[in-house]
């Protein structure tokens, strides 16, 4: 998959600019290297970007291309966003065995993700499903659905889409459902500050629309603290020459959900999510304090 992303981001600049010369490498990330942990046991936040990064402050790389749903929000000294391509569907989709929709699904029906916000939506809409890990690759996630070890598993649609397998998809879930990931099906291209003309050339393929609405999600997201392990999620869409941003916070086991959302102008994206932020802020405080507190108590253990 992030094979496939590089070379979509470099066909675009081949397309921009056509005296530029690239040439792609290669990074395995921690994420890469322990495909089937489960990702809180081994560190979510920046799982797949710290060695790129790295790389990229050395400079043995120019440039970075990320799933803006992995890139913290906060980069490293000497680092900066240097665009954000066409974004992809946003949305999260349902593969089931039978071509069930999420509402279709059987009691108890046993649904694969491993994603901590998509488990506790779906455990908010349908409390009776049974929501289990499932790590791997596309291809090894499918493989399992099809011998029956799920029902159904929730993935990006992104993904799908771009390695055309969107046929696959049963269902795109609404995002009144299962609100996405911050930055979820947006590439974005990291570079150093001080990298000159090359900061010039790659804003020849950023996208305009793309960029405020994920910008505008990462600062929701910064703004409720987005490296602790709370499911969070967020969505900015242009709408009559405007923003609008949902946002979404909730208890991993989907009990409480808190929701809001505001309008606001495209040349204030991240304006808007800090708006929410702090709309959302006084009844999100006491979810981030009780997981807070929990994490404080299995660490005493």
């Amino acid at each position: 998959m992030a094979v496939r992303q590089s070379e979509g981001v470099a066909e675009e600049l081949r397309e921009a600019c056509p005296d530029l010369t690239i040439s792609l490498v290669c990074i395995r990330t921690r994420g890469d290297r322990f495909p089937d942990a489960p990702f809180l046991e081994i560190g979510e936040r920046g799982l797949f970007v710290k060695e790129i990064e790295e790389s990229l402050l050395r400079g043995d790389i120019d440039l970075a291309v990320h799933s803006m749903k992995d890139l913290p929000t906060e980069l490293p000294t000497g680092l900066c966003l240097g665009a954000v391509t066409s974004r992809e569907d946003p949305r999260d989709c349902l593969l089931s065995r039978e071509g069930l929709s999420l509402e279709e699904l059987p009691l108890g029906a046993v649904v694969g993700t491993s994603s901590l916000r998509r488990q506790a939506q779906l455990k908010n809409f349908r409390p009776d499903l049974q929501i289990k890990p499932v790590r791997g690759n596309l291809d090894t996630r499918i493989r399992k659905l099809d011998t029956g070890e799920w029902d159904a598993i929730l993935l990006a649609a992104a993904g799908l889409h771009r390695l055309g397998l969107q046929d696959l998809v049963t269902q795109y879930i609404p995002p009144e459902i299962c609100l996405p990931a911050a930055g979820q099906g947006a590439l974005g291209v990291e570079l150093r500050e001080k990298a000159g003309d090359l900061r010039v050339t790659i804003q020849m393929i950023n996208d305009e629309e793309s960029a405020c609405a994920t910008l505008a999600e990462r600062a929701f997201l910064r703004g409720l603290g987005g490296g602790c392990q709370v499911p969070i999620g967020a969505l900015g869409e242009v709408r009559s020459g405007n923003l609008h941003l949902q946002g979404m916070i909730c208890t991993p086991d989907g009990k409480r959900v808190i929701r809001g959302d505001c309008d606001g102008p495209l040349g204030a994206p991240e304006r808007l999510g800090e708006e929410l932020a702090q709309r959302l802020w006084p009844e999100a405080k006491g979810i981030l304090e009780g997981e807070r507190l929990e994490g404080e108590k299995g660490e005493g253990r």
